[in-house]
């Protein structure tokens, strides 16, 4: 069905056309020129009568005119965006001609395009007849983002991806920041997991954003890593059950080293406010750090969705979990000693911020730039501006 014909210039993104009838804003068309089937949206509707025009100032001359002509006399404008070719969906290098016909999308065509996927997330709003779906292999090597407003349905988009993905048998890895997936039901079941953290496998900048030391305290920061280095040294010997009371020992004897050498005042004080952070931080974070918990990594089982639930966490130790978790998860795939990994980052805008470095914003960035060669996928869900 011709719903309009294009006018005046075009480009290879988009064109104006004139109807006599009213087709719908966001409706899939397409148009034949030049050997291609492109296909299109119908964008900018605005509807006029050649007969009333804006320079008419008295009601009453458009009621004697309505009285005449009734509704008849009207036209439709509008723009319609290119998406690209039927065939190869890349963007035609060249514009359609002046009067090239605009038809409504067929069904079959739009199941060309929107149907070739593995998984089925939805149909299309104006086709219900189509299925969308996307391809799995796709998602992997080139990355997702999905983008909304709150309440548009982002959970819901990646719950119905998830049992796509655990229906190919795959290891999805969600970081849920509000536990909204901890009581959801997949294909495969869920598999719960408690963010506790053994501070004996996380790096020195990660445990350095725990324990609050900022990134211009770099006395405090030395100390911190000599005494930290030192007590994963410990851990890995078998001397002494209590990891942060080694920290605190091992900051103790650099303190007594240091007056005895004369340490300067902003030295002593230095290290006297890592003590109080470490121990801080030993209140702050009871019974979710401990030196004795599995690597969370170890407890991530292929065929569930692994949700590591952030719900009840601050960003600071969330921040810790997500760059710890997807460092771990690269350097893996990297060696292969895990399967291909789904991440799926929820509230990403948190944890990825435009203007605020983050542990997860770099290692994010990473897997963005390398996942893809080794089998680790990324999906980004974040809150879109209205």
């Amino acid at each position: 069905m011709v719903i309009g014909l294009c006018i005046g210039e075009s480009s290879p993104t988009e064109v104006a056309f004139i109807s006599k009838t009213m087709p719908s804003s966001g409706e899939y068309v397409v148009l034949e020129y030049d050997g291609m089937e492109v296909l299109g949206m119908v964008e900018a509707l605005v509807r006029g009568s050649p007969s009333i025009s804006g320079d008419i100032l008295d009601p009453d001359v458009v009621e004697r005119i309505m009285g005449f002509e009734g509704e008849g006399d009207q036209y439709v404008r509008g723009k319609v965006r290119l998406l690209g070719d039927v065939d190869s969906l890349k963007i035609p290098r060249v514009p359609p001609p002046p009067g090239t016909k605009i038809k409504k999308a067929s069904s079959k065509t739009l199941a060309k395009i929107f149907g070739g996927g593995t998984i089925k997330i939805g149909t299309l709003l104006s086709h219900p007849d189509v299925d969308v779906r996307v391809d799995a292999n796709s998602m992997i090597t080139r990355h997702l983002a999905i983008l909304a407003i709150t309440g548009a349905g982002k959970s819901n988009t990646v719950s119905v991806i998830l049992d796509g993905i655990l229906g190919l048998s795959g290891m999805p890895v969600i970081f849920d920041m509000h536990s909204e997936y901890t009581n959801a039901e997949f294909e495969g079941g869920v598999n719960h997991i408690t963010p506790k953290l053994n501070p004996v496998y996380l790096s020195s900048n990660e445990f350095k954003i725990l324990v609050d030391v900022g990134k211009d305290a770099h006395v405090q920061e030395r100390y911190l890593r000599r005494a930290y280095q030192a007590a994963k040294k410990d851990a890995s010997e078998g001397r002494g059950r209590d990891f942060v009371k080694n920290i605190v020992s091992s900051l103790e004897s650099i303190r007594a080293i240091e007056m005895e050498e004369g340490a300067t005042s902003s030295e002593k004080n230095a290290i006297i406010g890592v003590i109080n952070k470490v121990e801080d931080f030993e209140s702050k974070y009871r019974g979710l750090v401990d030196a004795h918990a599995p690597d969370i990594l170890d407890q991530f089982v292929q065929g569930k969705a692994n949700v590591v639930d952030l719900g009840q966490v601050d960003e600071d130790y969330a921040d810790v979990i997500v760059s710890h978790v997807l460092r771990k998860i690269l350097y893996n795939r990297k060696e292969g000693k895990m399967p291909p990994a789904f991440c799926i980052i929820e509230e990403a805008h948190i944890l990825a911020p435009i203007h605020r470095p983050t542990l997860s914003k770099y290692w994010i960035d990473r897997i963005a730039r390398e996942g893809r060669k080794f089998g680790v996928g990324l999906c980004m869900v974040s809150q879109r501006p209205k």
